[in-house]
């Protein structure tokens, strides 16, 4: 499964409005899509709450995975989106 790694420009990290963002972008991908810390299990991008359980904060790296057609322009627009969102 192809990835990216993407570090969270948010000050509030991926929380509430910049997790809503992500998830919605993520769930217009047709394959799989995950995230989480390097060296830890990924949960699954599409999920609210799975995304919100890893609590993730400001300035911090994440690995973003994805599966499937257009799995690279899914990492792109996602690893953008984490990276200069500035809610």
């Amino acid at each position: 499964m192809p990835e990216i790694k993407a570090r969270i420009a948010s000050p509030v990290g991926l929380h509430a409005r910049p997790a809503s963002l992500f998830v919605k972008a993520a769930a217009r991908h047709d394959g799989a899509v995950s995230i989480g810390r390097p060296g830890a299990d990924p949960v699954d991008a599409r999920s609210m709450l799975s995304v919100l359980s890893l609590a993730i904060g400001h300035g911090e790296e994440v690995v973003i995975r994805a599966d499937g057609d257009n799995a690279e322009e899914t990492l792109t627009e996602l690893s953008l989106l984490v990276s200069t969102v500035d809610v």
